[in-house]
């Protein structure tokens, strides 16, 4: 009887251990299936995190890289794909990935410091970061790097942002060159002006009537030099200011505004015996703009032929058609021209040609072509400048029949 019952127990045993095998292998299963479970929502999740990140990331305007600690390039955003286009960016070296060293240099500093930095870099355009796209001559770059401090592994990562600050670098340059270029304009003739009070005063000079009078009236042709400069540098201010009131809009007839310009200028073309022409398609054609402006262009523009060819036979033609939704107008002359390599030039500020006549002391502010081009740009115009030494310079300008 015990015999049996010691087997009944031990089958009882070896049930109760059967089912609780079978338990822990439910048990063992059901926790795969929810750690497999788990791993696919975390890959989800993380993927779908990711994907934000790359989102958000690629809405930004500038380009943003994520730097390991050996200084591998492991994400670019799209505006960075943009700007190094056709090269291959992730998985890279910095040093490899950048055609100039001192983009990185920001970058390598921040990883040898683990301290933020932030540096503007101005590259040749030979070596920009657009490559061969690029056409602005020298180029600005500011490079912000700074570590991560949330990266796994103990190595951190460090995110570098890149902005291009050519267009701010290229304003900082004018207006240096622009107070540079004024500050020589006006101490010439202030120094003549100088110059000859000091031989009127101290040299008992202002007795002598004769050479009183000479005297006098060279410091009068530069102090009217002078004024002219002022007034040119307020005008070209007023332009670049963007107030509203720079420009008043009214409708003008053109043929007006010409024949203003050529009155002022009568005294001028009939000393130097030149001819002037008004050719106008249409001798009703009206203009949506500031009348002042498109007379300080005209007159600028007919003056400066004037100017820089004091020959006789000179032609200058004024001219307009339509074309479209726009309004044409030129100054043509048959002067000596413009040389091929100053024609990308003569619109800036202060800039001159050096002709051969130079020695007739032909001068003007230096600023009459940037004041024309920056009051055709007010006017969303624009104007380019062709010349056939001897045959025909000629001065186009392209403005919308209703601008603004």
């Amino acid at each position: 009887m015990i015999e049996k019952l010691a087997i009944i127990a031990s089958l009882v045993a070896i049930a109760f251990l059967f089912l609780k095998v079978i338990r822990l292998r439910s048990s063992k299963r059901e926790y795969e299936a929810q750690l497999k479970a788990s791993q696919q929502r975390f890959q989800r999740e993380l993927i779908q995190a990711k994907d934000e990140r790359d989102l958000l990331l690629d809405a930004l305007g500038d380009a943003f890289l994520i730097v390991d600690s050996r200084a591998n390039i492991l994400f670019a955003n799209s505006a960075a794909q943009r700007l190094f286009r056709g090269r291959v960016l992730t998985g890279r070296p910095v040093r490899e990935a950048f055609l100039d060293p001192r983009l990185a240099e920001a970058l390598l500093l921040c990883l040898e410091t683990g301290e933020p930095v932030r540096s503007r870099v101005v590259l040749p355009q030979q070596t920009s970061p657009l490559g061969d796209l690029e056409t602005r001559g020298n180029n600005a770059w500011i490079i912000d790097a700074a570590q991560l401090c949330d990266t796994l592994g103990g190595n951190p990562n460090t995110r570098v942002v890149i902005r291009d600050a050519t267009s701010e670098y290229q304003l900082d340059q004018i207006r240096k060159d622009f107070v540079a270029n004024a500050s020589h304009e006006l101490r010439t003739p202030l120094a003549i002006i100088n110059g000859y009070l000091e031989n009127l005063l101290d040299d008992g000079m202002i007795e002598d009537t004769e050479i009183a009078k000479r005297f006098l009236t060279v410091m009068k042709k530069h102090t009217e030099r002078i004024s002219r400069i002022v007034e040119d540098m307020l005008v070209i201010s007023r332009l670049e200011s963007g107030e509203a009131s720079a420009i008043k809009i009214e409708p003008f007839k053109l043929r007006l505004c010409v024949k203003d310009v050529l009155e002022r200028l009568e005294s001028v073309v009939r000393s130097q015996q030149a001819d002037v022409f008004m050719h106008l398609q249409d001798d009703e054609v009206t203009l949506q703009g500031d009348r002042f402006y498109w007379t300080q262009v005209l007159f600028n523009l007919v003056e400066n032929a004037l100017k820089q060819n004091p020959y006789k036979d000179l032609k200058i033609v004024v001219g307009s058609s339509e074309s479209g939704d726009n309004v044409l107008i030129w100054v043509k002359d048959n002067g000596i021209g413009i040389p091929s390599a100053d024609l990308p030039h003569i619109f800036r500020r202060f800039y001159r040609v050096e002709k051969h006549h130079s020695q007739l002391d032909v001068k003007g502010t230096g600023l009459g072509l940037s004041i024309v081009k920056r009051a055709v740009e007010a006017h969303h115009g624009t104007i380019s400048v062709t010349s056939v030494p001897g045959i025909e310079t000629k001065f186009l300008m392209t403005i919308p029949k209703s601008p603004f």
